[in-house]
């Protein structure tokens, strides 16, 4: 244990030399003509360095109270890790964020060496405007009839691997420390649910932004906490694409994991 988890906070220590970046093909939305609630959708390339980027899966529960989004989530989390095992490859930090669950981690490597960093400072986060959301969500947004609110999570979703000189953490703190330790400043965010943990979790996109860091959301590995019967009305899919929309105005921008994975692909070939 003591050898494993040693190797681990080399590898998690180590600053990486400067390496090989890539573009990718990021959408946001802007509104031209202020005030105007006119957004248009934009499409922007990017560099990114693999090696000075990490991957946060928040929340992909091994259950949930509710019984539509399980299910959606157990179609989503072999996707999420035959993307998350292509980053991993081209040195993409991978950090799991199941929370509420940290006794299940309390002796793993991983969890253990996230623990043993040294604190940083945490910066003075940046003064930004949380406008309210796209789709009502107050009854918790579930869209199967019957399902009460409880804690029905253990662990994360078994279909993901948890490898070695991944991190396993459920706080922000511990989060932005392990991105300074490895010079990160980019963040790619995945899992559940956009309109709430997504956004909320201390470890995802809106404290990650105040706190400087650059995220990217992707897309196409996520969902939300929506009824079709709350307002606006509109199809699951749809209500989650307004969440999404929501995100690109106001947050950061979005990524297609196909994008991304083609990006990792042409590092790994030069």
């Amino acid at each position: 244990m003591l050898r494993s988890m040693v190797r681990l906070l080399v590898a998690v220590l180590a600053l990486p030399l400067a390496g090989q970046t890539v573009a990718v093909n990021l959408r946001s939305r802007v509104e031209a003509f202020k005030g105007s609630g006119v957004w248009q959708e934009v499409a922007l390339r990017s560099e990114i360095e693999p090696k000075r980027t990490a991957v946060v899966l928040c929340d992909v529960w091994d259950n949930h109270w509710c019984r539509g989004a399980a299910g959606r989530v157990d179609v989503l989390a072999p996707r999420i890790e035959k993307f998350v095992e292509v980053a991993r490859k081209r040195g993409v930090l991978v950090i799991h964020a199941p929370s509420d669950t940290m006794d299940f981690y309390k002796d793993s490597p991983q969890r253990l060496a996230i623990l043993a960093l040294p604190k940083t400072a945490l910066p003075a986060p940046l003064d930004l405007a949380s406008p309210p959301l796209p789709i009502d969500d107050s009854d918790g947004g579930c869209d199967t009839s019957g399902d009460k609110s409880h804690k029905a999570w253990s662990r994360q979703h078994a279909a993901i691997r948890i490898a070695e000189g991944d991190l396993v953490s459920d706080k922000g703190a511990e989060v932005y420390n392990a991105l300074q330790a490895r010079g990160i400043g980019r963040l790619l965010v995945l899992g559940v649910h956009t309109n709430m943990c997504i956004l909320n979790r201390t470890f995802a996109i809106k404290q990650m932004t105040r706190w400087g860091v650059g995220c990217i959301l992707v897309r196409d590995l996520t969902d939300a906490m929506y009824d079709p019967q709350d307002k606006p009305f509109i199809s699951h899919e749809q209500g989650t694409e307004l969440v999404i929309q929501h995100i690109e105005k106001y947050w950061c921008p979005t990524a297609l994991s196909a994008d991304l994975v083609k990006a990792f692909s042409i590092t790994a070939r030069r």
